[in-house]
C-alpha cells in the first residue's frame, strides 16, 4: 500500500520544466481571465447605456408623432366641437364619423371613450364599439381603459399597455396618446405600436453580446497562441540545454555530420554549370559539322576539331572535379603533396601567388587527419577566392609536440568585413576540426586573415603502422 501511495505521489510529481512552465503560464492565464471579465463588464455597461439612450431616442420619437397626429384630429373636428352644445347629438355623430375615417398606416386610428369607459370609436376594431370597456386590463394586469379615460381628465398625456394589433392580431406593446374633449366627458386618443422600437433594441443588446462573447473568443486565441510560444520557445531552450548537457547528442551530432551531401551539391553545380555547358557546346558544334558535311561545306573539319577540342576541355573538367571529390595523391602520397597540388591548381586558376612548406612529421598522420585538414584548406582557399580580395596566399604544415598545425594566411582585407565569423565555410571547418577534438582559430584584420587547425597528438601514427611508410 505504502509502494503504491508512493508511485501515485511521483506520478504527480513535476520536472524543473514543467514548473518553470507553469510559473510562467499560470500567472498569464490568470491575468489574461481576469482582463476578460473587466473588459466585458465594461463593454457592456456601455453597450447597455448607448442602448437606453438609443431606446429613449426612438419612443421621444414615437411620442412626438402621437402628439402630431392628436393636433390633426383636435383640427379636423375643431370646429364642429367648438360650436357644439354639451348634448348636440348631431353634432357628436358627426365628429364621431370624422375620426372613425380618420385612418393612418397599417395599425393607426384614433378611438374615443366615455368617461363611463364605453367605447364611441373604434374603426379597426369594430367590435369594441357600443360596449362599456371599464376595468379592462392587458396580459400584465396594466388598466387600460380606467387609465385612458384617468389621464384625459387629468389633462392628456401617455399611456402604454399591450394590445392587439388589428393588422395581424398579434399583441405587442402600444404607447398611446389621450386629450380630453370635456365638454363632452370624451377622452379622444390614438396609439402607435413599439414592437419596432423593441425589435431594434433587442437586436442591439443581442449585437453586444455577439461582440463580448467574440472578444472573449479573439483573447481566448492570442491566450493560447501566447502559451504556445511559451511552450515552444521552452521546448526549444529545453532542447538546447540537453544537446549541450549531453555528450551521448554530441557523438550523435558527430555521427549524423556526413560530408556527402554536401559534396554531392557541389559536383552537380560543377557538373551543371561547366561539364554541361561543355557538353551542350559540343552537341551543337557536332550537329553543326554533321550538316556542313551533308552539304559538302568544306568548315566542317574546323568544327569537328572545336568539338574534339571541347571534349578534351570536358575530360580536363572531369578529371578536376574527381581530383576535387578524392585526389589521389592524398592516399598515395599523403597530405603535403596533396596539399602542394591543391595550392599550385588555385594559384594557376586565380593567378594568386602561392607559397607551401611543410616539415616531415616523425609521426604520421592517420587518415582521419589527413582527409580533414584537406577539406579545411580547400574551404579556405574556397573562401580567399570569392570574397578576400588577396593577392598572396600560403600554406604551411609542421608538427609538434602536441600535434600538427596547419595555417594559411592571405593579404585579403578580412573575415569580419566580407563574410562574418559565422560564415557557412568557417562552421564546415569548425565542425571538421570538433570531429578531431582539435582546435580551429581563425586571426582577422583589415591587413589580411590567418587560420589555423590543429589536431592533437593522438591522430598521429607511431613510426612503424602501415600509414606511416607515406608521408604527411
Amino acid at each position: 500500500m505504502l509502494r503504491g501511495t508512493r508511485n501515485w505521489r511521483d506520478g504527480l510529481s513535476l520536472s524543473y520544466g514543467q514548473k518553470i512552465f507553469l510559473l510562467a503560464t499560470v500567472p498569464l492565464v490568470l491575468a489574461v481571465a481576469a482582463i476578460s471579465v473587466v473588459v466585458a463588464n465594461q463593454s457592456r455597461q456601455l453597450a447597455e447605456t448607448e442602448i437606453e439612450e438609443l431606446e429613449t431616442q426612438l419612443i421621444e420619437a414615437k411620442r412626438a408623432e402621437l402628439k402630431n397626429y392628436i393636433n390633426l384630429a383636435r383640427t379636423a373636428i375643431g370646429a364642429t366641437y367648438g360650436n357644439a352644445l354639451p348634448d348636440d347629438a348631431a353634432a357628436k355623430l358627426e365628429v364621431t364619423q370624422t375620426l372613425a375615417a380618420m385612418l393612418y398606416g397599417q395599425d393607426g386610428f384614433f378611438y374615443v371613450f366615455d368617461y363611463e369607459g364605453n367605447s364611441l370609436v373604434a374603426p379597426r376594431q369594430t367590435f369594441l364599439i357600443g360596449r362599456n370597456w371599464a376595468g379592462l386590463e392587458d396580459r400584465n394586469g396594466i388598466p387600460v381603459v380606467d387609465r385612458i379615460i384617468e389621464t384625459a381628465r387629468s389633462g392628456g398625456g401617455y399611456h402604454s399597455f399591450d394590445w392587439a394589433k388589428p393588422s395581424t392580431g398579434e399583441t405587442a406593446r402600444m404607447i398611446t396618446y389621450q386629450i380630453g374633449l370635456q365638454d363632452w366627458k370624451w377622452a379622444l386618443g390614438t396609439g402607435i405600436f413599439v414592437d419596432d422600437v423593441i425589435a431594434t433594441v433587442a437586436a442591439a443588446r443581442a449585437n453586444t453580446e455577439t461582440r463580448i462573447r467574440q472578444t472573449f473568443l479573439m483573447i481566448a486565441l492570442i491566450t493560447i497562441a501566447a502559451l504556445l510560444a511559451v511552450f515552444l520557445t521552452g521546448l526549444v531552450l529545453n532542447l538546447r540545454e540537453r544537446r549541450l548537457a549531453d555528450e551521448k547528442l554530441k557523438a550523435l551530432t558527430e555521427r549524423i555530420f556526413d560530408t556527402q551531401e554536401e559534396e554531392r551539391g557541389r559536383v552537380a553545380r560543377e557538373l551543371h554549370d561547366s561539364i554541361s555547358q561543355i557538353l551542350v557546346g559540343i552537341r551543337y558544334t557536332l550537329e553543326l559539322a554533321r550538316k556542313r558535311v551533308t552539304g559538302g561545306d568544306v568548315r566542317a573539319a574546323d568544327d569537328l576539331g572545336k568539338g574534339i577540342d571541347g571534349l578534351g576541355e570536358a575530360i580536363q573538367e572531369v578529371r578536376r572535379i574527381s581530383a576535387d571529390l578524392r585526389p589521389g595523391v592524398l592516399d598515395d602520397l599523403g597530405l603535403g603533396p596533396a596539399l602542394k597540388a591543391l595550392i599550385d591548381d588555385f594559384g594557376a586558376r586565380t593567378g594568386i601567388a602561392t607559397s607551401f612548406e611543410t616539415v616531415v612529421f616523425r609521426n604520421r598522420l592517420d587518415q582521419e587527419a589527413k582527409i580533414a585538414l584537406y577539406r579545411i584548406a580547400q574551404e579556405a582557399l574556397t573562401n580567399v577566392e570569392r570574397h578576400a580580395e588577396a593577392s598572396t596566399v600560403s600554406v604551411e604544415v609542421f608538427g609538434h609536440r602536441k600535434g600538427a598545425t596547419m595555417r594559411i594566411q592571405d593579404n585579403g582585407r578580412g573575415i569580419d568585413q566580407h563574410q562574418g565569423r559565422s560564415g557557412l565555410g568557417l562552421r564546415n571547418m569548425q565542425e571538421r576540426i570538433d570531429q578531431l577534438s582539435g582546435t580551429l582559430r581563425v586571426l582577422s584584420t583589415d591587413a589580411g586573415t590567418t587560420i589555423e587547425a590543429s589536431v592533437p597528438l593522438s591522430h598521429m601514427l607511431p613510426p612503424h603502422s602501415k600509414d606511416a611508410r607515406k608521408t604527411a
